[in-house]
């Protein structure tokens, strides 16, 4: 039986299109006697067997990233999971990420999303590629949408931690104002918009701690309730997005400095993706 010669030129546009390595590319080639679909079939089959070997692995390290459409009216962020900090890092890795962002601000679910085409593929199978490629587990972990009159974005240094703010109105100064509500979200992690948005859970569970506090303090029991609300109050300011005070000017709320670029403007909603 004569094999197939396999050429550089081969082995590098099985490379361009698959991101696997040269040497993954030429073996692939090879036992696909030089057909360029079976051999990434064979690589496609590779990354489901490294997949299947790693499903049970921890991915806690990636890329979060968030896009906006040209409109402004729809933003994305999603996170680009792996094992290692080494392989977050990775230009490739990071420029994937960005590319499956983009293909993701045209679905609403991550299910949809997962079964979208890309590269001749779906998303799914790009994962379990990549997985061979890579030999790292590699998943979509958080999918999230916004959307509003306005929305912004913002990305922490290093990708760790990517926001989406939704604004009332796309007034002069909304991309500025929903930036620096971006990065407020960012940095002070709220648990929610505002306090119509704390889950009832949370607020059984502040009261319950501001009581057991108060009685260690020997407060009487008939003033719990009362002390207990306005320390509830300051959980509010302290842990809501629009309360909080604004980090570049905390005599200001973030709701305050919003209606200081324009008297109407509001904040309508917020998406944090964080890794680690």
């Amino acid at each position: 039986m004569i094999m197939a010669k396999i050429t550089a030129a081969e082995v590098n546009k099985l490379r361009k299109v698959t991101g696997a390595g040269m040497m993954d590319c030429k073996k692939a080639l090879v036992e696909a006697d030089g057909d360029f679909d079976k051999a990434i079939e064979i690589l496609r089959k590779k990354g489901q067997k490294v997949a299947a070997k790693r499903a049970d692995r921890d991915s806690s390290e990636g890329a979060a990233i968030a896009k906006v459409s040209a409109d402004n009216a729809k933003g994305v962020v999603i996170s680009l999971n792996c094992e290692t900090d080494f392989v977050a890092k990775n230009e490739s890795f990071v420029t994937l990420a960005n590319e499956l962002a983009d293909l993701a601000l045209g679905y609403d679910s991550k299910d949809a999303f997962m079964d979208a085409p890309f590269n001749g593929m779906t998303v799914a199978e790009k994962l379990t590629e990549q997985t061979g490629v890579i030999g790292e587990k590699i998943e979509i972990g958080s999918f999230e949408t916004l959307s509003a009159p306005f929305v912004g974005s913002y990305i922490h240094a290093g990708n760790k931690i990517a926001t989406l703010v939704g604004l009332s109105a796309a007034v002069e100064g909304a991309a500025a104002a929903a930036k620096d509500v971006a990065m407020q979200a960012a940095a002070m992690n709220p648990v929610a918009l505002n306090e119509d948005g704390v889950d009832q859970s949370i607020i059984d569970k502040e009261i319950e701690i501001a009581k057991d506090q108060l009685r260690q303090e020997g407060k009487p029991e008939a003033m719990l309730d009362n002390i207990a609300k306005g320390k509830l109050n300051r959980f509010f300011k302290d842990n809501t997005l629009v309360n909080q005070a604004f980090i570049k000017d905390s005599k200001q709320s973030v709701s305050e400095y919003v209606k200081s670029v324009d008297a109407g403007l509001e904040v309508t909603g917020f998406s944090r993706v964080a890794l680690g």
